[in-house]
Formats: structure tokens, sequence, C-alpha cells
């Protein structure tokens, strides 16, 4: 088990450095495009299956244990060691983590990135770096390593938006990569903080002291310095400016990876360090993080909604990125209950986010291939895409990730927002009622204004008439339903056996909550 988990993180930046190998050992035989993308494939296949063996070899009867563990000294003069781990909480990111990319590789193989007509090797090399650098995040235990997985993602997404990206590209990735490197910044100085004050950079040893040795005053500064980085990844408003731009301007790939990977990386700071390492520190910042967290809620879901409308300009690229906001608005929202069930709905949410959102810019992207354009109104026009007529499956696929993104219940998007709602209720103790109670309804108005948007999103883009004017399209292709059939099973799957999931983080989220006793 602890060579499967440190194979996890390794395999895929072996698997960057031979992409960018004059031949990457075992391809030959095809032309040097097809080499090198077949190689990203066999590299993300290859850790997919790591992850679920290690899924497999889980001891699912005690999911709070820290498990697979490794812990050798790296730095010993600073006290900074090697340690890696998984318990409920990390192992279904680690497994979503490896499938999205997975599907990512197999997409852009039946789809190579041409967008500028550049070499595939760097984009493979990326996607792979970009993997690496997000299943570390997940599996370090060292606050050290987990601010230099957290920046090793920053680069590779860089480059992705900027070189493969479309119109904007430029100007999206360098607003992405200041507003997550400041945003970096202020949070390193609050785990150094706590590292120095606290006598160990180790993370299961600080939550297992629950913050006892550090005093107040430290625990609020440290909150609200980590919480300040970790909440443009995730991204909560008003920090979220940088997200439209970069989800808009973004290759397909990028784009699934940022909204189903990246941003999961912020609320699981939040669950992994600052609930349970600075609880004193949580709870003076947690009605503040709440209220964020609801009026970003309503916020993102206005905007879709403005967006949606006719003669808005409105790109479906853009909208489903505002639609993040406020599904990540629901994860938060649960992280400030400070409460079991709250915590249990973010992380629940987290995952939800990570298939229906995946599957959404997987759609986006493939209609932007066959009509050349995101534009709502361009969509919906005369001779526009009206989908159920001229691409049924691709129809059936968006309306399908429409009503699991507006949380129907059945489906994945459900339990999570409920869970949070559930917990906005009955807040942890200490935490006003009425003000969670308030924020539960915001929330609540969050959910109608999202089937709002997204049954008007379907109207437009898979309704109305086919004309002889317009163009004809291919429906869904066989890359196609193989990278997203997965994604669509599974959002059905967490939707009607949401114990499978809840029972991995519940015993995990409880001991974090009580101090990792």
């Amino acid at each position: 088990m602890q060579i499967l988990l440190a194979a996890i993180v390794v395999v895929p930046l072996l698997g960057a450095v031979a992409a960018l190998l004059p031949a990457p050992p075992g391809l030959k035989g095809r032309s040097p495009e097809q080499a090198v993308l077949r190689h990203g494939v066999t590299v993300t296949g290859v850790v997919l299956a790591l992850s679920v063996a290690l899924a497999a070899g889980f001891d699912h009867g005690h999911p709070a244990r820290m498990q697979a563990t490794t812990d050798v000294g790296w730095i010993p003069a600073l006290g900074i060691r090697m340690h890696l781990g998984v318990d409920g909480v990390s192992l279904p990111l680690i497994v979503l983590t490896a499938l999205l990319t997975f599907l990512c590789a197999l997409y852009s193989y039946g789809s190579p990135p041409r967008e500028r007509g550049t070499d595939p090797k760097a984009f493979v090399a990326l996607i792979l770096v970009l993997e690496s650098g997000t299943l570390a995040s997940f599996a370090v235990l060292d606050l050290v390593l987990f601010f230099l997985a957290f920046e090793m993602v920053l680069v590779p997404m860089y480059f992705l938006v900027a070189r493969w990206g479309g119109d904007g590209r430029e100007r999206a990735a360098w607003r992405f990569i200041l507003y997550t490197v400041l945003g970096s910044v202020v949070m390193l100085l609050g785990l150094l903080l706590v590292g120095i004050k606290g006598g160990t950079f180790d993370m299961v040893a600080l939550a297992t002291d629950n913050g006892s040795k550090l005093s107040h005053t430290t625990q609020l500064v440290a909150a609200l310095a980590i919480g300040v980085g970790l909440a443009v990844k995730a991204p909560m408003w008003p920090l979220h400016s940088w997200l439209p731009d970069a989800h808009t301007a973004a290759p397909t790939t990028g784009s699934v990876l940022l909204a189903g990977v990246l941003l999961k990386m912020g609320t699981y700071g939040f669950v992994r360090i600052v609930l349970p390492v600075t609880p004193d520190g949580a709870h003076s910042l947690a009605p503040y993080l709440a209220a964020f967290a609801a009026v970003g809620i309503v916020y993102g879901s206005l905007v879709c909604l403005s967006l949606a409308r006719s003669g808005a300009k409105g790109d479906l690229k853009r909208l489903i990125a505002y639609s993040s906001v406020g599904h990540m608005g629901f994860v938060l929202l649960g992280i400030a209950t400070l409460t079991p069930t709250g915590v249990n709905g973010a992380l629940f949410a987290n995952i939800a986010h990570g298939l229906i959102t995946g599957l959404f810019f997987f759609l986006v992207g493939a209609i932007k291939d066959r009509y050349g354009t995101s534009d709502l109104d361009t969509l919906s026009g005369a001779t526009g895409a009206a989908l159920y007529g001229r691409a049924p499956r691709l129809g059936g696929l968006l309306a399908f990730g429409a009503v699991a993104s507006l949380g129907l219940p059945g489906l994945a998007g459900f339990w999570g927002e409920m869970l949070a709602m559930f917990g906005a209720f009955r807040p942890a103790d200490g935490l006003s009622r009425p003000a969670y109670l308030t924020f539960m309804v915001l929330a609540g108005l969050g959910t109608l204004l999202t089937a709002a948007y997204m049954l008007v999103v379907v109207r437009r883009v898979c309704m109305g008439e086919t004309t002889q004017e317009a163009p004809v399209v291919a429906d869904v292709r066989t890359y196609e339903f193989a990278a997203w059939t997965p994604l669509a099973v599974l959002t059905v799957l967490a939707g009607l056996w949401p114990a499978a999931l809840l029972g991995l983080t519940d015993p995990a989220v409880q001991q974090l909550l009580r101090g990792g006793n």
C-alpha cells in the first residue's frame, strides 16, 4: 500500500519526462503525435489503475485511520519529512483526480490539441505534471510539502491556458497565476506560523494536538492567512474573479481539470488543515466564511441567469464557470457549519461537482468544436444548435448534466447541497443559529436560481427547429462516448448510493473535528 501511494504521485512525473523524449518507450510505429498522445493515455491509465488498487486495498472498516503511510526524513534541519498517507477524506479525491486526468488524456487522443498548431509533447507533459501535483496535494501530510504540491500545479495550468487556450488566453493565464500566487504567499505565512509555533509541520500531529500548543491569537491569524490562500483556489466570492476568464479561455481538458480537480484543493485544505489544526480560529472565522459562501451561491446563480437570457451575449463556458462559484459556495457553507453533517456534505459536493462539471465542460468543448462557438445567442439562433433534432445523444447528455447540476434527487448533485443546508440548519455550538438559518435560506434561493438558468440553457441549446440551412453536425463520437460515460454513470451511482461515499468520509470527518484522537 505504501508503494502504491508513492507510485501514484511519482508515475505521472516520470511519464512527463518520458513524453519529452524523442520516442516515448513502447510507442514506436505510430506518428509522433499519436505516439505521445497515446503515451499520455497509457500513463494516466496506469495511475488510474493504481488508484483503483489503492481504493480496493483500503481498509474500509477504519476509514478514519491514515493508511498507506510513508514517513521518512527529507530536510532534518527544518523538521520537514516526506510524509504521505490516505484516509476517507483524501481517498475519493485521489481517485477522482486519476479518473478525470485519464478521461482528459483519452479525449485528447481522439481530439488532439491543435489550437496553436504545436507539438503535443509539451501538452501531454504539462497534463502529467499537473496530475502529479494535484495527487500530491491530497496525499502529503506535511505542511511544507502541501504548499509545494499546491504550487506545483500553477505552472502547468498557466501554460495550458496561455498556449492552448482561446481568445483572451494570455490575460486569463496571467490573472490566474497572479491571483493564486498572491493567495499562496499569504497561505505560506500562515503555514509557517503554525509549524513554528506548533513545533512541527506534521499535519497528523498538529491535528491530534487540536491547536493545544497554539494561542487563540495565533490560531486566528493562521486560520485567516491559510484561509485566504485556500479561498482563492476554492474559489470563494469575492476572490473568484480569475475563474471565469480562465475557464472561458482554457482548452477543454484545461477547463475539465481546473473545475473538476484544482478547485477541490482549496476546500480540501480547509478540511485537512484549518478545521483540525486551528479549531479556535476556524470557529471565529466560520460565520464570515458562511456569509461569503451564501453570497457567492446567490451571486453565481444570478450571473448565470443573466448570461443565459437571450441577447445577453452569454458564453456557455463562462456560464458554467460562474455556476462553479455557486456550487463551490455550497462546499464552503458546509465547511463553515463546523458540523459533521455539513462537512460531509461539503466533501460529497466536492466529488459531485467534479463529476458533473467535468462532464459539462467536455460537452461544451464538443459543442464548440462542432459549431465553432460557445456563444448562446449563436447556438440558439435560426441556424443554431437544436441538439435534440440534430445531435440527440449530445443534447440528451447536456440535459442530463443540467438536471444533475440543479440538484435533482437521485443524482450526485442533490446530496452534498442538501447536507450542507442541513448543517446550516443546526450549526456547531457557539455559532449564531439565526445567521446560519439566513445563510440556509440564501442557499435554497440559489438552488431555485440554478434550476432556472439550467432549464433556460437546455431550452436554448437543445430545443428549436432544424433548418436546411443549418450545417450537418456529428453526434457523440466513439472516443467522446468512452470519455463521458464514466462521469454520467458515476453521477447516477453517487446519487442512488450516497452511503458508499459518506461511509468513507464520515468517520474521518468525525475524527478531524474532535482533534484526530
